[in-house]
């Protein structure tokens, strides 16, 4: 599949700013009240998390063919996984600003109000459900059997939670108690599930063939017929975006490259702040770093994705 920009945007940041309203909305929901000025850090980190997620849905716009009647797409939520995505997408900007509404009221140290805790709650339901749809509206394309796989919908849950992970360590600090004191170590976790998920995943697209051959695409089972011209003179949008293909040699080089940037770094860059005592410029080099694999293990995502109608052509 030929990656669109847009898209790599809006799966990129709006998981990263969904994940990140995940983790503070449980935070709040479940943890102790906030120490100090952690309160406006949570408001901070919301009004961020919010800007990402809006970027990402604008970006989305770009690879609509008419953008103007992009709202009919929330219309058909009984049916489609897009438009679940859509619909939760835009509900969970409800309890993002009723939060960001109650903790400006004065929530402060020692205090955090059982209604403030319920909306955290919502937050934390909404954001994981949108990020599972958008992971569905990929998982749920029989023609495509890298994207029909099981591993992707918990890998697009894990990155979430490690993009959107990182920054929430900027409300923290190494000494912290409670589960501000366990998040850093959960995050070492979740790159490693991250990372033993994306070769598990890769391995198996590699391994597998597609399931149907060129005989099957043109009507002609259980032969090997050769390809003397192609279908048509001139190229089409199935062309264009169907039957993208990258070199192993770059893949390769590609996966590494994404493994060294959401794994590898992230990790050195977790350690250095512990060991740190929480020294500035870690968390800001893995936030950056883990978005830029995030984002290169997703552009291999599309590219390395085989449609069926590629056999045909």
């Amino acid at each position: 599949m030929n990656p669109a920009f847009s898209v790599l945007i809006f799966t990129t940041l709006s998981g990263a700013g969904l994940g990140l309203w995940a983790w503070l909305g449980l935070r709040i929901a479940l943890g102790e009240p906030p120490r100090d000025f952690q309160a406006l850090g949570w408001i901070l980190l919301l009004a961020h998390a919010g800007v990402a997620v809006a970027v990402g849905l604008l970006a989305s716009f770009w690879h609509l063919g008419k953008p103007l009647r992009a709202w009919r797409a929330f219309s058909q939520w009984r049916t489609s996984w897009l438009s679940r995505e859509g619909v939760l997408a835009v509900a969970t900007f409800i309890p993002a600003g009723a939060l960001l509404l109650l903790l400006s009221d004065g929530t402060g140290p020692g205090r955090i109000d059982l209604g403030v805790r319920v909306v955290a709650g919502a937050l934390v339901l909404l954001s994981l459900a949108t990020i599972a749809c958008t992971a569905m509206i990929y998982a749920s394309l029989k023609p495509i059997p890298a994207w029909r796989h099981r591993l992707v919908l918990p890998g697009y849950l894990l990155f979430a939670l490690l993009t959107g992970g990182l920054p929430m360590l900027l409300s923290t600090w190494p000494n912290a108690g409670g589960m501000d004191r366990g998040l850093p170590w959960l995050l070492v976790a979740i790159v490693v599930a991250a990372l033993a998920l994306k070769l598990a995943y890769w391995r198996d697209i590699d391994r597998s063939p597609l399931p149907q051959s060129r005989g099957d695409a043109i009507g002609l089972p259980q032969r090997t017929p050769s390809v003397f011209e192609r279908p048509h003179t001139e190229a089409n949008y199935i062309t264009r975006e169907m039957a993208f293909a990258v070199a192993r040699r770059h893949a390769s080089l590609l996966r590494i490259a994404s493994v060294l940037l959401f794994a590898g770094l992230p990790l050195l860059c977790l350690f250095a702040w512990y060991a740190t005592a929480g020294a500035g410029w870690p968390l800001p080099l893995a936030i950056g770093s883990a978005l830029l694999g995030a984002f290169a293990e997703r552009w291999l995502f599309f590219a390395q994705a085989r449609h069926l109608v590629t056999l045909y052509y």
